[in-house]
């Protein structure tokens, strides 16, 4: 039953849909046009990796928003490269016969898999909080881990505990890297783009290796900018020009959120330059504020979402008074520099006049 989402649920990608998505990763990754056609190649080899998705304390918007999206569907374009043996929430097999899947596919491919893991691992009274086929959530993740080839963790669940680690965390929620020996690629968000998730599985598949990583194990190519920094409100921001409150004619006319509770200055993600849907939006474009949610313990650090951070220096006058103000003490230096020229020539106007005077 292996390969069964790709055979029998998922049709596959026209060549079309394929190479978009293929040169979409690539801008992702920083790669030029001409690395296009190496990651086609890397994503049509005829031996697709193998791929077990495991789910455990979550919602599933990170299988939810990979599945719908399109132009291209992403949701196809990565079954086309990959062999997905194992995913409870899109596979035909069942109960018995899903479990047979997992089990001959971390044997058969032992050491040659990927490993995605979505939701957090809780941990508290020995993990009972989470149980899929009657094992508990620590109890699969320690036996699927050790012989992956690699592990992704999709989603903050999976990255950093989640929803269900704000404080108190009844469950005790972890992230797969609290609980793994040896690198995780985390691809944080609440969702992810799944772009992000793309270009990470195409960058294993053509380089042999995974994408470089920031501190907190999220792909640099993804997570290595704030939002703050391409946001398109960005230049409000720069004139101090904000909204006040939703609703206002400030909001009204795409001022920047920062005073109404965004936290892109303080958020690395790359949602300004990807963004999601078919529509081509992201929180931002559309009015809202980003929450943060890609970064750790957001639901307690940036919360309340609705106020704004302290600590983050809001400019004064702004990128054109300030132009405004330079310009105007560049006149005037100017101007007095012209003054002094035009002082110094009467002056000596006037003290060669005297010298033939005196003559």
């Amino acid at each position: 039953m292996a390969d069964t989402v790709n055979k029998t649920l998922v049709p596959r990608l026209d060549r079309r849909g394929f190479i978009k998505g293929c040169t979409m990763a690539a801008a992702a990754l920083g790669l030029s046009e001409t690395m296009v056609p190496k990651l086609v190649e890397a994503a049509t080899t005829a031996q697709r990796p193998p791929v077990v998705w495991l789910h455990f304390q979550e919602c599933t918007g990170c299988t939810e928003s990979l599945l719908r999206a399109s132009h291209p569907d992403l949701g196809r374009l990565l079954l086309d490269i990959i062999s997905l043996d194992y995913h409870e929430t899109v596979m035909a097999a069942a109960g018995h016969q899903a479990e047979q899947n997992l089990k001959d596919t971390i044997e058969k491919y032992n050491g040659k898999f990927v490993l995605v893991v979505e939701g957090g691992i809780p941990t508290k009274d020995n993990g009972i909080y989470c149980k899929i086929a009657g094992k508990t959530a620590m109890a699969i993740l320690a036996e699927v881990a050790p012989k992956a080839a690699a592990v992704i963790a999709i989603g903050t669940c999976a990255t950093f505990g989640g929803v269900q680690a704000a404080a108190p965390n009844p469950t005790g929620s972890v992230g797969v890297q609290s609980l793994v020996k040896g690198p995780v690629v985390n691809i944080s968000g609440c969702p992810p783009n799944p772009i992000a998730l793309l270009g990470t599985i195409l960058h294993f598949l053509t380089f042999k290796r995974l994408p470089a990583l920031d501190k907190l194990g999220r792909p640099l190519f993804a997570y290595g900018r704030r939002n703050h920094d391409h946001c398109e409100r960005r230049p409000h921001f720069d004139e101090g020009r904000f909204v006040e409150q939703f609703g206002d004619e400030f909001h009204r006319q795409g001022y920047c959120l920062y005073k109404v509770g965004c936290k892109g200055p303080e958020t690395f993600a790359n949602c300004p330059a990807v963004r999601f849907n078919d529509v081509d939006v992201w929180p931002v474009s559309v009015g809202h504020g980003c929450i943060g949610c890609t970064e750790p313990n957001f639901w307690d650090t940036m919360t309340p979402f609705y106020e704004r951070l302290p600590n983050v220096k809001i400019p004064g006058s702004g990128i054109i008074a300030d132009a405004d103000s330079v310009g105007k003490k560049v006149l005037g230096v100017t101007a007095a520099a012209v003054g002094i020229h035009a002082a110094v020539g009467i002056g000596k106007r006037l003290v060669k006049g005297k010298k033939e005077d005196d003559k």
